[in-house]
């Protein structure tokens, strides 16, 4: 296929002196338009037609050299952490349009379903054996709200491993995910994408840069969808949204953005299904369940894959609004100052169907057999009001070369929940649920109401020594001052505040031009409330609770092979999370003495085999153990939903005017039950193995428009995606799926 250098200028001469320098065959290159200019982000390519940038040597659609962080000065080759960058040519390519989607792509993620009856839904996750769900940020300030973000205004997402305090402050014990904004280029561009699909998926999504002055341009990403869920009856999810943005000053030392981003959504949540049936379930005999029952449920099937168990009348809203400035400055002398401003709300509504327990009402009758209901509203608003100063500047001291990024950081963060009182729900039929009775609605209870806001202000610096060509110390250190307010009826007005100081320090040296080597260690600190703003009389979130404080310890090694075309890393990890509460054993008194420990080895490959070839995979191991971990009735020796090892591949191959691409994801037995000794529970103990197949094909048509099939899970792999904390439901991972798409650029 031909390679399809991206532009929208038409300069014959420039390709005609480089063409030597790539290594394509200059007759694929000979119809295509000239390169964009470098410093700019380029417009989105269509997923078999990679862009080019015309540097001397080709650059692969996979593969990105460097951090869009501020904060990360050095080339990826060159910083000492875990790092993946999930480029938007890559979600193209395998039709993700959710965050969820897109971290398939990374290894050692695992998604989670929540407790037991009901879920607070949204993108909620584990990375390296710890939650991350309140590590999501977007150009480096955090996300909040228990929504599904959407991925069509995202030029690409940066995955960072291992805790991150000095980085992004409190409550970063697993990492942090930080979501880069499509911004405004000098070029002009229009493009666009229609989908459709199994489970009468429509789609569709828009991306128009147009240039208005010398240096300033505007950009508008508008995305639609209404589609149900593949294998899942009533379930509905349907949005748009829309992101226009507008820069001054392109190409010059002062330049300023202005943009914002506005979502809504309209769906029917999806409460899960029984697991009843699946491999590894039990029903225990007990002062409700009779032995014979107990036994009947041990040998009953499972239930159809397509039961909805709530009612059609369940629903979803989200809206979800953030406005941003930014403005850049270089004020010469290798030096550059920043200031972001941000105000982003969200208000989620929710009425969502839960299921428990089976009653087997006739042991030898199934068609009586019932499982209970129970429904919860959630009525949340999530604001935050942000402000960033930063400088990055390199300067020398000594004859020694400093890259320093410093900064100082101001937030406020606020969570309300307006409480509900769902009606009573009845048991449903278990193998014949009806999704059209009417369950009845909610009243307020202003009771449950709570309340809880953060105010943070943080100075930092991070600093990357060059002691020699091929060594380079990184050190950094972060303080802040975070203030946390909640109320409720139920603990009256508490507050909590504290300076905490977070830390990373690192050597890395470089082998080879192409090669290095690192060690690094650092921490993140969980005050109490730092990761939720709720605060409670007694436990991890009292007021009078210490910091949790997890450190982590990494040595690994980086390698650009094949012409700097193919990035290769390997790392060893160990982290370890102290001060969580645990009962003692001789006195029986909570204390802060247990901790989590997780570690492994991760290894990734990123770029490109040939000039036609292109590979993203990744492999982590996690050994994760909970140790001195008490309650008053157990012990805990594991740590739930963290698999011993996940892989994930996804490579494509052109070939005139064709792409043929594929991947496969795998993921280990997840445990649920964790405790020693435990007595059998009704449910399952575990989330068992899955392993998943997914293929993509395009062509060409012309140089506007290309054609695209994906199928999702190839071989229609029967397996569950998440299960909740009971034991008793399951999340389905989709079926095999079909969608078509059409991609057109100008």
């Amino acid at each position: 296929m031909s390679r399809y250098i991206k532009s929208r200028k038409h300069a014959v001469a420039p390709l005609a002196a480089l063409a030597a320098s790539l290594t394509l065959p200059l007759a694929h290159a000979a119809d295509a338009p000239a390169p964009a200019d470098a410093s700019t982000a380029s417009a989105a390519a269509a997923p078999y037609l990679p862009q080019v940038k015309v540097q001397g040597t080709a650059q692969s659609d996979y593969k990105t050299d460097k951090s869009a962080s501020s904060k990360l000065t050095q080339p990826l080759l060159e910083t000492p952490k875990t790092i993946s960058v999930i480029k938007k040519e890559v979600l193209r390519e395998q039709g993700a349009v959710s965050l969820v989607e897109a971290l398939q792509n990374t290894p050692g993620i695992t998604m989670q379903l929540g407790e037991n009856g009901n879920t607070s839904a949204g993108d909620t996750f584990q990375m390296r054996g710890f939650s991350a769900s309140t590590s999501t940020f977007v150009d480096g300030i955090r996300d909040l709200g228990a929504v599904t973000r959407d991925v069509f205004n995202i030029e690409q997402i940066e995955v960072v491993k291992g805790p991150a305090g000095a980085d992004t402050g409190r409550a970063a014990s697993a990492g942090y995910i930080n979501l880069i904004t499509k911004l405004p280029q000098i070029d002009n561009s229009i493009d666009g994408s229609v989908t459709i699909g199994d489970a009468s998926r429509k789609r569709a999504s828009v991306d128009v840069n147009q240039k208005i002055f010398d240096n300033s341009a505007v950009r508008l990403n508008a995305v639609w969808q209404d589609y149900g869920v593949p294998g899942r009856d009533e379930v509905k999810r349907k949005n748009y949204g829309i992101a226009p943005s507008i820069a001054f000053g392109l190409n010059t030392p002062t330049r300023f953005f202005l943009y914002s981003q506005h979502l809504r959504q309209n769906n029917r949540p999806d409460g899960g299904i029984p697991t009843i049936g699946w491999p590894g379930y039990t029903a225990v005999s007990s002062a409700t369940v009779t032995p014979p029952q107990a036994a009947a449920l041990m040998a009953a099937p499972k239930i159809d894959s397509k039961n909805f168990y709530g009612s059609v009348h369940d629903y979803e809203d989200v809206k979800a609004d953030m406005v941003t400035a930014k403005l850049e400055m270089d004020i010469g002398n290798q030096m550059t100052v920043r200031n972001i401003s941000r105000y982003g709300r969200t208000y989620m509504d929710r009425m969502v169907t839960g299921i428990n327990a089976i009653t087997a009402v006739d042991p030898a009758d199934r068609s009586t057999w019932t499982i209970a209901r129970s429904r919860q509203r959630v009525n949340q608003t999530n604001e935050i009001l942000a402000n960033q100063t930063s400088i990055n500047t390199t300067l020398s001291t000594g004859g020694i070369k400093h890259d320093l990024s410093t900064g100082v950081e101001l937030t406020y963060e606020s969570q309300d929940n307006r409480s509900f009182t769902a009606a009573a729900a009845p048991a449903a039929n278990l193998y014949n649920p009806n999704p059209n009775v009417d369950l009845g609605g909610s009243v307020r209870n202003v009771a449950g109401d709570t309340s809880g806001s953060t105010t943070t202000t943080a100075i930092y610096a991070l600093d990357t020594i060059s002691v020699t060509d091929a060594l380079k110390l990184t050190a950094g250190l972060r303080t802040e001052h975070y203030k946390v307010k909640f109320s409720s009826v139920a603990t009256g007005a508490l507050d909590a505040g504290k300076w905490v100081t977070s830390w990373n320090v690192a050597a890395l040296y470089k082998l080879a031009d192409n090669g290095t080597v690192y060690a690094a260690a650092a921490n993140s600190l969980t005050p109490p409330g730092g990761a939720s703003s709720t605060l409670a009389a007694t436990g991890q979130n009292s007021t009078a609770a210490d910091a949790q404080e997890t450190k982590n310890y990494e040595v690994g090694t980086k390698w650009d092979v094949l012409n700097k075309r193919l990035n290769l890393t390997a790392a060893l990890y160990r982290s370890e999370n102290d001060g969580q509460v645990s009962v003692d054993s001789v006195t029986n008194v909570a204390t802060q003495g247990g901790k989590t420990r997780v570690q492994g080895i991760e290894l990734a490959a990123v770029g490109q085999i040939t000039n036609f070839w292109q590979i993203t995979a990744g492999f982590q191991t996690m050994d994760a153990k909970q140790l001195n971990q008490r309650t008053a009735t157990a012990v805990s020796d594991g740590v739930r939903w963290t698999p011993k090892w996940s892989a994930t591949l996804w490579n494509s191959y052109q070939w005139n005017d064709f792409t043929i691409g594929g991947g496969v994801r795998h993921t280990a037995e997840q445990k649920r039950v964790i405790t020693v000794a435990a007595a059998p529970s009704n449910g399952l103990s575990t989330l068992p193995s899955f392993t998943v197949v997914d293929v993509m094909g395009a062509y060409r048509v012309n140089k506007n428009l290309s054609l695209q099939l994906n199928v999702t899970n190839l071989f229609d792999k029967e397996y569950m995606s998440s299960l909740n904390n009971g034991g008793s439901r399951l999340g389905l991972g989709a079926p095999r799926a079909v969608t078509l798409m059409a991609n057109i650029g100008f």
